[in-house]
Parts: structure tokens; C-alpha cells; sequence
């Protein structure tokens, strides 16, 4: 088989391939060396330049005549002005490989990018790289006396097994990226999957709103603040993730949350609030159940989306803010757009990105791992390890996978119907007649439908706060909210709940008590009455 000739496309080098007299063969010049090098036979070489060093570009082919006879030289002045204009040198270089005839079953191209300028060799690598140059890279460097090493060259394919490592770092990184966004859990449903892969590219590569739709308990709320660590991960935002239920917010306690108050705005307005829309400033801000919000809620907010401007209640001058928005909801929008409940320029704004989280019965082969991952999650909040034995996980995961088991509030069912056989199994060993008890549990309460509780603090509440509650202080906070939801008052509820306690209190407040208790969680007497 007859040899693939060789062309090298070769920049000048106006500090490299300079030299006067016959000092100049002295001299490490990189455009000639590569041309007597015993490694590389060059048949064909372009030497690429500006006109103003038509000069320099005759000594040095003239010279490569004298020390490789056989090379074919050809000079070849390039069209730019500025060398250091990335879109001129860049537009001057595409011109110049758009007019060659390039022939890959009789030519070998070879790029040489020790020398010309910074900018020079970043374009002649992204022409090679995109195959407008259907070239390989070649790299030149000088001897070493001291190591008695001569001159060396070295040819780089773009496309060799060699740069597989780097490619697998990538991928690496990758799949470490979609274990953030699944909260390490592996999960083997192929269409959540795909979900998340395409989430995942979405969210390092725009700042548009990201709406995430699904049942309740389905996993929004988690998956948002996965979303905003990769993406401070990538340090893609600097601010910080500022969350907020919508269902919670109502009349001028929803403006004065979302875009803040100057004092005396409206009664009660003691004192200035930034409101959240300026907290998040710089990050991301999650709207859990949008669809709650209210309609001049939603005019606000569009503005704020499209402008990044927005004027808080009682004030003369607006504010500015930055934020990327992570909405959700387990509303039907197209209901909600019917009726006229839900703007649709607003919806129009926040739906580029939609993605709906499938309920845990339409990703059952992902109830084993989650079961795991609860059992991991109960071990890091308690300290507890506790398992299963082997007959009595397979019993679990048989009636889990059966018609029989609903999971009406989805993985919140899965989480809580864990902790209850965690915090009751002896020795950390979750038996076979537990397991039994827990299936009875879980069947008469999706018949008696008194999942309350969870579904109803889930409401006052973002599942990623509810998440880090310890499930002592969780379920403590469930009976207080049901308790306090039956009383007329503030000071009712305060009186019943700390009947005992008070006595030995020389002044009381029940109230007050039971006020800074729910503020521990961010809550207020009014939110629960609302809601």
C-alpha cells in the first residue's frame, strides 16, 4: 500500500521561528525543526501569516528548503487585521480551509500548534475539532542537553483510545450529577430516568424556570433542592435557595411574603421586610403548589420574571432581583387556565421546562431501593441501624408491589410506614410478624383515609424542611397542628395544650407559648387557620 502523503498546517512563529545570520541554525526553530525531524517525513507544508511578515515567512521556507529538499512549501497569507480578534482570525482561518480541497484516502493533515498566537491556535483547534479541518494536532518541543534528549514531535488525535480517561471523567462526573438529583438512590425506572438526564442537562445549562408537576409526596420538593446544590455545586448560582408553600400565602400576608413591605404599608406592618423574592437574590427561589397562588400574586410575579424589578407594598422606588424559579404544584393547569385561577401569560413563562414526577405506583421497581434509602435515612437521623430479615422484606416488597397496597400519598406513605417499623423493631431486626402488623396498619388507614396528618402538615411545610425533622419533633408537631385546628383561638389552643405546666407558673402565656413553638417551624397561627 502506497504512503498517505503528509501536510502540515504550520502558523508562524514571529518570536520562535525568528533568527538573522547563521546563528539562526543554532537556534530551536519549531516551523523548520519539525521538518528535518527523523520522526516526521513532511511532504507538504502550509506556513500560515500575516502580510506584514511576508519577510520571516520567506527566510523560514527557504530555510526548510535547504534542510528537507523534499518539502513542498507553500505560503499562504492570512486576511485579518487584528491577530488578536478571536472572531476575525477565526472567520479569516474557515476561509482558508472552506477554499482547500481536502483528499483523507491520499493525505495525511497534520496542524501545528506550537507556534502563532494564543487566539491562532485556539481557532485551529476548534477547526479540527468540529472536522472542518479533517487534520490531527501535532505538537513540537525543543531538546534538552542537560537530559540528551533531542527535539521531539508528537501527533495527537482528537479521536484516539487515549483520551478515553478524560471521557470517562466526564461521564463520571456525570453520573455523580444524576445521584445528586436522585438523592443517591438508584433507580431503575427507565422513564424517571430520562426524566432526570434531561433534567440534569437543563439545569447546568439555563437559568429559565423549571416547573415540576406530580402528586403530592411524589418527590418535588426534594428534587428542587437537588436541583438548586448541583447547580451551587457547579457554582452556577452564588445565592442562596429560598422556598415558600403557596398554599400557605393569602391577601396582604402573600404580598408582604413574596415581595416584601415598607412600615406601615397596611395594618399590622410594624417594621420594613425585605420579602422573599429579594432573599433569593442570586439563587433560586421554589414555589411549592404555584397554583395556589393568587392572581395579583401572579401578575407581581410575572413582571418580577420578565423585568427583574418589583415594587413591595407602601413603597416609592422598586427593587431589583435576580433568582432563577423552581416552581411546583399538584394542580391540573389546564383546569386551573379554564377557569381562570391561573394566568396564562404567567403559565406560558414558567412552562418551557415541565416536568411531571410520576406517583409511586407507576415506578415500582423503584420501591426497593427506596426502601433502602429510607432504612439508610432512619440510620442517619437516629444513629439506628436497623434491617430486615430476608422473609420479612420479601413479605413487604410482595404486598408493596401488589394492587392491594395504594400509596395514596406516595413516598410519603413509604417513609412513614418505615419509620413506624424502625422505631418498633427489636434489637435493630424488623421481623416477619411486624411486617404483617405494618400491612394491616397501612390497609385500614388508606381505607379510613387518615394519612391527615402527614398530607395536611405536608401542606404547611416544604418536604425538603420536613425531611430534616427528626421524627420525634415530626410527629409531635403533626398532633399539635391537628389538636390546634379543633380550637376557636390562639389562646384557646395555648390554654389546653399546657393545662398541666401552667400551674406551676407563677404568670403564663399560653398563647405566646404556642406561638414561639410553631415559629420554631416557621409557622403561624394564621397559616394553620388558613389552610
Amino acid at each position: 500500500m502506497n504512503r498517505k502523503k503528509v501536510v502540515v498546517f504550520s502558523p508562524l512563529g514571529t518570536v520562535l521561528d525568528a533568527g538573522e545570520g547563521e546563528e539562526r541554525w543554532s537556534k530551536w526553530r519549531p516551523t523548520v525543526d519539525i521538518c528535518q525531524s527523523p520522526q516526521l517525513k513532511i511532504d507538504k507544508i502550509y506556513i500560515l501569516s500575516e502580510g506584514r511578515h511576508k519577510a520571516l515567512s520567506r527566510r523560514v521556507a527557504e530555510d526548510i528548503k535547504v534542510v528537507s529538499p523534499g518539502t513542498e512549501v507553500v505560503e499562504h497569507v492570512l486576511s485579518f487585521s487584528d491577530p488578536w480578534d478571536l472572531e476575525e482570525v477565526f472567520s479569516a482561518l474557515l476561509d482558508f480551509t472552506a477554499a482547500m480541497h481536502f483528499d483523507t484516502d491520499t493525505e495525511d493533515y497534520l496542524v501545528h500548534l506550537t507556534t502563532g498566537t494564543h487566539v491562532m491556535q485556539i481557532c485551529l483547534f476548534l477547526l479540527v475539532e468540529s472536522r472542518h479541518l479533517p487534520a490531527r494536532l501535532l505538537q513540537s518541543s525543543p531538546p534538552q542537553p542537560e537530559r540528551h534528549l533531542p527535539a521531539g514531535v508528537r501527533v495527537i488525535d482528537l479521536d484516539l483510545s487515549r483520551y478515553e480517561k478524560i471521557a470517562s471523567r466526564f461521564e463520571l462526573k456525570l453520573r455523580d450529577d444524576l445521584s445528586r438529583l436522585k438523592s443517591g438512590i438508584a433507580t431503575r425506572n427507565p422513564k424517571f430516568n430520562h426524566l432526570i438526564e434531561e433534567l440534569e442537562r437543563v439545569a447546568v445549562r439555563t437559568r429559565a424556570p423549571v416547573l415540576l408537576l406530580g402528586p403530592t409526596g411524589s418527590g418535588k420538593s426534594l428534587l428542587a433542592r437537588r436541583i438548586y446544590e448541583l447547580k451551587k455545586q457547579r457554582g452556577l448560582v452564588t445565592g442562596e435557595l429560598v422556598e415558600i408553600n403557596c398554599a400557605t400565602l393569602r391577601g396582604d400576608t402573600a404580598m408582604s411574603t413574596l415581595f416584601g413591605h415598607q412600615k406601615g404599608a397596611f395594618t399590622g406592618a410594624l417594621q420594613d421586610r425585605a420579602g422573599l423574592l429579594k432573599a433569593a437574590d442570586g439563587g433560586v427561589l421554589f414555589l411549592d403548589e404555584i397554583g395556589e397562588l393568587g392572581l395579583q400574586e401572579q401578575a407581581m410575579l410575572l413582571r418580577t420574571l420578565e423585568e427583574k424589578r418589583f415594587l413591595p407594598l407602601g413603597a416609592d422606588s422598586e427593587e431589583s432581583s435576580d433568582f432563577q424559579l423552581i416552581a411546583a404544584s399538584n394542580r391540573d393547569f389546564a383546569r386551573l387556565l379554564q377557569k381562570g385561577e391561573f394566568r396564562e401569560d404567567l403559565y406560558a413563562r414558567i412552562n418551557l421546562w415541565t416536568y411531571r414526577l410520576p406517583p409511586l405506583r407507576e415506578r415500582a421497581e423503584d420501591i426497593e431501593p427506596n426502601l433502602d434509602y429510607e432504612l439508610l435515612r432512619w440510620e442517619q437521623q437516629t444513629g439506628q441501624h436497623v434491617t430486615f430479615s430476608r422473609e420479612a422484606r420479601e413479605r413487604y416488597l410482595q404486598f408493596a408491589l401488589s394492587a392491594e397496597a395504594l400509596w395514596s400519598a406516595n413516598f410519603r406513605d413509604l417513609s412513614a410506614s418505615v419509620a413506624r417499623m424502625a422505631a418498633l423493631a427489636e434489637g435493630g431486626r424488623i421481623g416477619f410478624r411486624q411486617v404483617e402488623r405494618e400491612i394491616e396498619t397501612l390497609k385500614e388507614r388508606w381505607r379510613q383515609g387518615t394519612f391527615s396528618d402527614e398530607e395536611e402538615l405536608g401542606k404547611l411545610l416544604p418536604e425538603t424542611q420536613l425531611s430534616q425533622l427528626d421524627l420525634f419533633d415530626r410527629l409531635q408537631l403533626e398532633q399539635v397542628v391537628r389538636f390546634a385546628r379543633r380550637c376557636r383561638s390562639l389562646s384557646e389552643a395555648g390554654r389546653l395544650l399546657f393545662s398541666v405546666s401552667r400551674s406551676r407558673r407563677r404568670s403564663a402565656n399560653d398563647a405566646d407559648r404556642l406561638r414561639k413553638y410553631l415559629a420554631r417551624f416557621g409557622l403561624s397561627w394564621e397559616q394553620l387557620t388558613r389552610s
